[in-house]
């Protein structure tokens, strides 16, 4: 949906963030698209305290060795691969990516300019979502090291949702090997 000239693409991560997402849909002049999974998910954001702002991403964690930027259902796997990278002493900030058109490219520079390393997670192909998104600003504007979480390039197969993330590499424990190859590429870039 992102290669359609003027659309707007939404991929709220709960049911907090969907319902200001329908709200900013109903209000936004143009057409907009929301992505939904089919998964229940945690409740990431608390109604009292959730600004929605279309095209802007939300730093969740704040981290200092790498950056995972994730949308959708598949931001709760970004925060549970985050605490299991803090055991193993591996800071990781966490980027909400609600709006994947337009993209907020301010935040996206902003955490590669200050980590050097990003990890896209999405539940969608690689190719036209939020991996290669990120990889065209990163690449335009601020080259680090990008690994990306999502499909790679398959056709997708129906069956039990669980059982098809882990098929697809889209679980906490990827990220968290995705996290960890970035740092060793962002080493040999910068040289440390």
């Amino acid at each position: 949906m992102t290669a359609i000239p003027n659309m707007t693409v939404l991929s709220p991560c709960d049911e907090v963030e969907t319902r200001h997402a329908v709200k900013a849909a109903i209000e936004h002049d143009g057409p907009v698209y929301i992505r939904l999974g089919r998964l229940g998910v945690p409740k990431i954001f608390d109604e009292d305290n959730y600004e929605f702002k279309l095209g802007k991403g939300i730093t969740i964690k704040e981290g200092t060795d790498v950056t995972i930027i994730s949308t959708g259902l598949m931001t709760s796997y970004a925060l549970l691969a985050s605490e299991i990278l803090a055991n193993k002493n591996i800071s990781a900030r966490v980027i909400n990516m609600h709006t994947l058109k337009p993209i907020d490219e301010e935040i996206i520079i902003k955490a590669a300019k200050e980590t050097k390393a990003l990890v896209t997670v999405e539940e969608h192909n690689v190719i036209g979502g939020l991996g290669s998104l990120v990889a065209a600003v990163t690449s335009s504007k601020y080259p680090v090291p990008v690994k990306m979480v999502g499909v790679m390039d398959k056709f997708g197969k129906s069956g039990n949702p669980n059982e098809l993330l882990e098929k697809y590499g889209l679980t906490e424990q990827n990220i968290v090997n995705k996290v960890e190859e970035v740092i060793k590429l962002k080493g040999e870039y910068y040289g440390r």
